[in-house]
């Protein structure tokens, strides 16, 4: 009688029961931020995963999937990155207040924290002010927290109070006192003076010769400024310079600053958040700025998402990402409570 196969010691349960704890609290998780959102009088919605254009931005790359449909010409499709264009798009041809949870990927300064892949809950209020979506990532970050029994998020020897009051901290206050930097100084006319930038940020980060002026900014803004971010409590680091605007539009009463937050908790960014952009035009001369840029280090550039720049930017309102739900081992579960 032949002798009965054993299973793996892979399958062992002893040897995954460390993650039951991780997909619990997900579960929570789940469970508390729907509840509320169905408080609030969102609807979910499920978007397409394949679109013509992942995002034009510099240093998002994506996945070609191969798939060809007539209306999208001869254009591969693509797998969406942290864009949330369809969901935009839905907002601004008449939803007021729409929700999806789907996969993402982190952007390329904060990949030393994250795996390369987790869930992001995305969110929008149209016809809103962006600090009504401040006020909303705060209240997902108490609830997410309340519903897995966290008193106190800590990571690397750092910790937040996820329930006290957040510190509210513009990007130009917090380069100037973590780095003594007069950032929008270098700032005229919707564009970053590169040279300048680099005189005034000296030794403090190493620059190269082909660094743009968004590289310098980033570079900073990770080695010098996140790492004070978030200590004590939650930090909302909002009032981006324009040149990193993205999809947010910019201040009315300050032109250099864009309607952009982070917000962080023990030096982690959690999630960002716009004021969204709705002059069609000025949107589409970002992309084509960005795809310039793209093809000139990578040698490559996405098309344009004609039916987003054609109507969805038109009429969108303020958009929150939350990337809080993550795969275990990331930095954003080892956010643990003591």
């Amino acid at each position: 009688m032949a002798q009965e196969e054993k299973p793996s010691p892979w399958w062992s349960g002893d040897r995954h029961a460390d993650t039951r704890p991780f997909l619990a609290a997900r579960s929570a998780i789940t469970k508390a931020t729907r509840a509320w959102f169905d408080d609030q009088g969102f609807v979910e919605i499920e978007t397409s995963i394949l679109q013509v254009s992942p995002g034009n931005e510099t240093h998002l790359h994506a996945a070609a999937h191969g798939a060809r449909r007539r209306r999208w010409r001869a254009h591969d499709t693509l797998l969406a990155d942290l864009a949330g264009i369809r969901l935009q798009e839905i907002a601004g041809r008449g939803r007021n207040q729409d929700l999806r949870t789907c996969p993402g990927v982190p952007r390329p300064r904060a990949r030393h924290l994250h795996l390369p892949e987790f869930t992001m809950l995305e969110w929008y209020r149209a016809n809103a002010t962006y600090d009504a979506v401040m006020a909303d990532s705060v209240v997902i970050v108490a609830h997410a927290a309340q519903a897995t029994g966290i008193g106190r998020f800590s990571f690397r020897g750092r910790t937040a109070d996820p329930f006290a009051e957040p510190e509210l901290l513009t990007v130009a206050t917090a380069f100037e006192r973590f780095a003594g930097i007069d950032l929008l100084a270098t700032v005229a006319d919707g564009q970053g003076d590169r040279e300048s930038l680099a005189a005034v940020v000296g030794q403090q980060v190493r620059i190269t010769a082909d660094d743009t002026w968004s590289d310098i900014f980033s570079k900073v803004l990770v080695e010098h400024i996140e790492p004070n971010l978030g200590q004590g409590r939650l930090t909302l680091l909002f009032e981006y310079p324009v040149p990193e605007a993205a999809l947010a539009r910019a201040k009315p009463s300050d032109p250099r600053v864009a309607e952009r937050f982070e917000i962080y908790a023990c030096g982690v960014e959690l999630a960002n958040g716009f004021g969204e952009l709705t002059n069609a035009s000025e949107q589409r001369r970002r992309f084509m700025l960005a795809m310039d840029e793209k093809q000139r280090r990578y040698g490559e550039r996405y098309p344009l998402d004609e039916d987003f720049l054609g109507g969805g930017c038109a009429h969108a309102g303020s958009k929150r990402r939350c990337a809080w739900f993550r795969s275990a081992g990331d930095a954003g579960e080892r956010l643990h409570h003591r």
